[in-house]
């Protein structure tokens, strides 16, 4: 019986779907009994799994040691020494690779660029030796602000090459936030550009760009990389254009050989409240668990086409644009602007046009295609798909059907993947020949990820009874720290259950062992002594017909702790009326139970989102409880959205 202090799940979903014989014959892991044996080796014997699986990276000098674990500080590999630039690119170089496309991209403007691994390692290699014209030795830190060009890929790449840590902050963040994680990292070079591409609109890079620079006592350069050519200031001595400083230095330029536990990158992750904290992973465990991954759970080939549909100012960008996929020496499509722009079929548009196998993308963006209607993906040939994926938010049963069905044809797996910018790569998540698929579930866990759903005692709990999501071991891509801030690191992820890793999100495992995610801790409703979690209420509305995207919070009521408020996109089409938001509530009732039944749904043109796609959940909550909305927003994709939301919130 679940205990009061428990998160209620109540969804149920029964659709399976196994892997067809045709893509198991073919897939780098074949059957559920492989999986299973092979899982079963990296719990029972992880060093020896482990030491095993690294011989997938380049390693200058191998390890003394597999892993030193003094809870809760890891160390992989221990006196290894490797690089990820060179992992990525010159491992590549010496046979038929250095010829294949490592980069294609794809401008929202309609430009395009192809660059051979031979031609990324010459450009990666030019740019490093900028970064030590302007004095960047090993250790020291670099900002990276940039649109989704193939110079963001570059300028990652030449910071791992020299051993600088980098820091991408995503294009879409303001001037307070850029300069706020400046200062924290301390970075003495920031590479920007004049601007980007966004829905036809030019993003204002430079400007931000020189607004933070201001009170950031420790940058000393700015390199700008030129792409919309608008008219932009330069400062003299600290700014300097890329398409002149590349013609000053050498085209070849040595990886430095690191410590497997030296800093590849700090990522900044924005708290619900407080100071953004600097995630820092390292090198060599990061490295092993982003090549495995790309590996395994998109069954990466050679010849495949691989389109992540994330910008590299996520996590996602990192692990699985760049590093994942050039260290298996695949191709990593990136695509600069909006899935809207010029029209709703841009994605399927690229993917027709290059042949595309794979795409990686987030559930936002399938309800938001689900909205558009399916005449867009129709006009276009999607018949080279071989495999989709989904990352972020746990996708409703009715958005994987859609995605299943409209876009895969019903003939791709798709690859739920749970996991977040602290794992580093992923932890939950189908292996698309081995695992039987059930809509909505990230499924099974990864190799070596002891992952456990247990109460708030640290107990586990039974199958089917909702609980905090906990990892039991460590994971060679794990962070390390938070930076600067090892006190916090302890505190955010080690305490609260002690011995074991804190996820923070909510979930329930069912009799067949999978992980049905049901939503951030923080975003779970208290309605009368029930602990729903928010993605179930979600998925039972987006599973009605006229619902394209739901959103629930909870506003506090004196009677049952928390009244239930959804906020609903209708697809286009379906007019907003009183009859509907009862048959709505009815049909939640009905999904879930009579607990369940929303007491106040609002119809909504867009729901407020950052521009990686997910829910801003903490805005609308203040918009229910009809309070100011408070925070930062300056991630947020559309600020229309909070004033249309905000001026209907007196209609109930």
């Amino acid at each position: 019986m679940t205990t009061p202090h428990n998160i209620e799940s109540v969804l149920k979903e029964n659709r399976v779907f196994p892997p067809s014989e045709a893509f198991s014959q073919q897939a780098h892991i074949k059957s559920l009994d492989e999986y299973k044996a092979l899982y079963k080796k990296s719990i029972d014997e992880p060093e020896v799994f482990w030491a095993e699986q690294a011989e997938a990276v380049h390693w200058f000098k191998k390890w003394d040691k597999v892993l030193d674990w003094n809870l809760p500080d890891a160390k992989w590999f221990i006196n290894a020494t490797t690089n990820a630039s060179y992992n990525c690119l010159d491992r590549h170089l010496t046979g038929p690779r250095r010829n294949k496309a490592a980069l294609i991209w794809e401008g929202e403007p309609g430009d395009s660029a192809t660059l051979t691994y031979q031609q990324l390692h010459r450009e990666v290699c030019i740019m490093a030796n900028v970064l030590k014209k302007y004095g960047i030795t090993k250790g020291d830190r670099v900002i990276i602000y940039m649109p989704m060009i193939p110079e963001a890929a570059v300028a990652m790449l030449a910071c791992a090459r020299i051993g600088a840590p980098h820091s991408v902050v995503f294009g879409g963040f303001g001037a307070e936030a850029l300069k706020e994680r400046i200062n924290d990292s301390g970075a003495k070079v920031m590479i920007t550009a004049d601007g980007g591409f966004r829905r036809g609109k030019i993003v204002q890079l430079k400007p931000n760009a020189d607004t933070a620079a201001e009170g950031t006592p420790a940058l000393e350069k700015v390199l700008v990389v030129q792409r919309t050519k608008q008219d932009v200031s330069m400062k003299e001595g600290r700014d300097f254009w890329w398409h002149d400083e590349r013609k000053t230095v050498s085209d070849k330029c040595e990886a430095e050989q690191l410590d497997s536990e030296h800093p590849l990158y700090i990522l900044y992750t924005s708290g619900s409240t407080g100071k953004p904290k600097g995630i820092q992973h390292t090198t060599g465990g990061y490295l092993v668990g982003t090549t495995l991954t790309t590996k395994y759970v998109f069954d990466l080939k050679d010849e495949d086409i691989y389109f992540c549909t994330a910008d590299i100012g996520w996590v996602t960008g990192h692990s699985y644009v760049v590093y994942g996929v050039l260290s298996n020496g695949g191709t990593s499509l990136m695509y600069e602007g909006a899935p809207d722009t010029p029209n709703p079929d841009r994605w399927w548009d690229i993917i027709a046009k290059y042949k595309v196998n794979i795409l990686y993308t987030a559930p936002t963006a399938v309800r938001a295609f689900i909205k558009w209607g399916d005449d867009w993906p129709k006009k276009h040939d999607l018949s080279s798909l071989r495999l989709l994926g989904s990352v972020g938010e746990p996708i409703n049963p009715e958005a994987w059907m859609w995605y299943y069905n409209v876009i895969g044809g019903g003939r791709c797996p798709i690859v739920d993947t749970w996991w977040q910018t602290e794992t580093g790569a992923h932890m939950i998540t189908p292996l698309p020949g081995a695992t039987p698929l059930k809509p909505g579930s990230g499924s099974l866990p990864f190799f070596g990820v002891d992952a456990a759903i247990v109460d708030d005692d640290g107990k586990e709990v039974p199958a089917n009874a909702g609980g905090k999501l906990v990892i039991r071991k460590p994971w060679p891509s794990m962070l390390r720290t938070i930076y600067k801030d090892h006190d916090r690191f302890v505190n955010t992820y080690w305490s609260e259950v002690p011995g074991v890793y804190l996820a923070g999100d909510g979930a329930r495992r069912d009799e067949d062992g999978y992980f049905w995610i049901v939503g951030r801790i923080d975003d779970v409703l208290n309605v009368a002594g029930h602990r729903l979690g928010t993605s179930e209420v979600e998925s039972a509305l987006v599973s009605h017909p006229a619902v394209a995207e739901a959103a629930a919070v909870g506003r506090p009521d004196e009677l049952k702790g928390q009244a239930l408020v959804v906020f609903i996109t209708l697809k286009v089409g379906v007019p907003p009326t009183d009859a509907l938001k009862k048959e709505l509530r009815d049909h939640v009732a009905r999904e879930i139970g009579p607990i369940a039944r929303p007491d106040d749904i609002r119809f909504a043109e867009g729901l407020p989102k950052t521009r990686s796609g997910k829910i801003m959940r903490r805005i609308l909550k203040d918009i229910a409880a009809g309070a100011q909305v408070k925070g930062d927003v300056t991630t947020m994709e559309d600020l229309n959205v909070v004033a249309k939301l905000s001026a209907s919130s007196g209609d109930e």
